[in-house]
């Protein structure tokens, strides 16, 4: 042991992989390493890791496996998960599939531009629905925004409104958490879960089991009067059978959606997916359709995780280091696949690997999903090595501590790129 309280073995490993993540010790273009070189150094890194991890890697150019170590052992996936989401989103909705908020309205345009009935603001599971500076913040301005819905009302001719303005968020359920919360308010997600979450579902003073669509209400309300249209009060319901589609506002490109997705990690973003998916394809708007989506979608495929939710909160999410490579491996060389791979963090660049493997033979050559829970670290993703294969690989470090596995997982990552 040394000072630091770790074993002189880990001890070096992670001073010379730290020294090698600062670019300091690897040269950026080393001679490219033998297969049994990468295997050994793979091996040795898993020993450190300790028995809860695994790992395999697939050269997708000469169709050859690298390197298998409990590969086949399912442990939780954490954010990992995801790439099962966005599979499963990517392939039945396709890359450029769209998540409508509208405006419905029950009754009819009278004299003087005046709405004799109310209107309803109807989510449809969009998440980067809500005020045009909420979304130009956190989206970089690609999202839907209540002012545009506003301004599409007023072209339609609408000048007053005679009833009252209802948030309607019936597409989903109201439960606002996912599994790893027992379904309520959960603060991993960053949001409350609604079809109609204005600014990530939030709720201001509104109260009540809808509060959520309440409160977009009462923005598109202030929208409205903003636009200079006269409205009164309202709250959360349900649009009438018949109602009239007044106005619309789309979300971004699903391939868009899943950008602001995987990268970041946003589990917000992959639990909202996953109830689009159950109200889309599984009969319900709810976590437990969406989940049965993705498992049916990936059965596909031929593979068989445990899939609980979107996101990978939940513990008692399921798989192996073999299954996500032979998901990764099956969709290289499609287009899903094409468009999964662009809208993975980029080592040393983008997303939550963007302080990570910079300066490296990593940086830039290797996208993947990250995923952390307490006691759970993987990464998975491709990398294009030095010899310039490209090699799908899967790494699951369990039972460290997050640093530690974090130095592990780049410093194989950097073998890969090194190959």
């Amino acid at each position: 042991m040394n000072s630091s309280g770790l074993p002189r073995t880990l001890a070096a490993l992670l001073s010379t992989a730290a020294a090698a993540l600062a670019g300091t010790t690897t040269p950026a273009r080393a001679e490219p390493i033998a297969q049994s070189a990468l295997a050994g150094q793979l091996s040795h890194e898993l020993t450190i890791a300790g028995p809860l991890s695994g790992a395999y890697v697939f050269d997708l150019t000469t169709a050859t496996p690298l390197f298998s170590q409990r590969a086949d052992n399912a442990r939780p996936p954490a954010s990992v998960e995801k790439l099962y989401t966005a599979t499963t989103a990517l392939e039945l909705m396709g890359p450029d599939a769209t998540l409508s908020t509208t405006v419905l309205g029950a009754g009819h345009l009278g004299s003087g531009g005046r709405w004799e009935g109310s209107l309803y603001l109807r989510g449809g599971g969009d998440p980067t629905f809500g005020s045009a500076s909420f979304v130009a913040s956190h989206y970089g301005g690609q999202g839907a925004t209540v002012s545009k819905l506003a301004a599409l009302v007023r072209a339609a001719g609408i000048r007053s409104v005679t009833g009252s303005v209802n948030g309607d968020e019936s597409y989903f359920d109201s439960l606002r958490g996912e599994p790893a919360s027992g379904y309520a308010f959960d603060p991993d997600l960053e949001g409350n879960l609604s079809a109609l979450a204005f600014n990530r579902g939030e709720t201001g003073s509104q109260r009540g089991p809808h509060a959520p669509a309440a409160y977009a209400a009462l923005q598109l309300r202030g929208a409205l009067r903003a636009h200079g249209i006269t409205v009164h009060g309202g709250g959360a319901a349900a649009a009438p059978p018949g109602a009239a589609v007044l106005a619309t506002a789309s979300s971004p490109t699903l391939a868009t959606l899943l950008g602001l997705t995987l990268p970041p990690s946003d589990n917000f973003f992959a639990e909202t997916l996953l109830k689009d998916l159950g109200a889309r394809y599984g009969g319900a708007g709810t976590t437990a359709a969406g989940a049965a989506v993705v498992r049916s979608t990936i059965a596909h495929l031929g593979l068989h995780p445990h899939v609980l939710d979107g996101s990978g909160l939940s513990h008692s999410d399921s798989t192996s280091p073999h299954q996500v490579v032979s998901l990764l491996t099956t969709l290289a060389h499609s287009p899903l696949g094409t468009t999964l791979r662009t809208d993975l963090a980029v080592a040393g660049h983008t997303g939550t690997l963007s302080e990570r493997m910079r300066h490296t033979p990593a940086s830039g050559r290797c996208e993947a999903k990250t995923g952390t829970l307490i006691g759970v670290s993987n990464l998975a993703g491709y990398c294009q090595a030095q010899s310039g294969d490209i090699l799908a690989f899967a790494f699951f470090t369990d039972g460290i501590e997050t640093g530690e596995a974090h130095t592990i997982q780049d410093s194989m990552a950097i073998t890969l790129a090194r190959y």
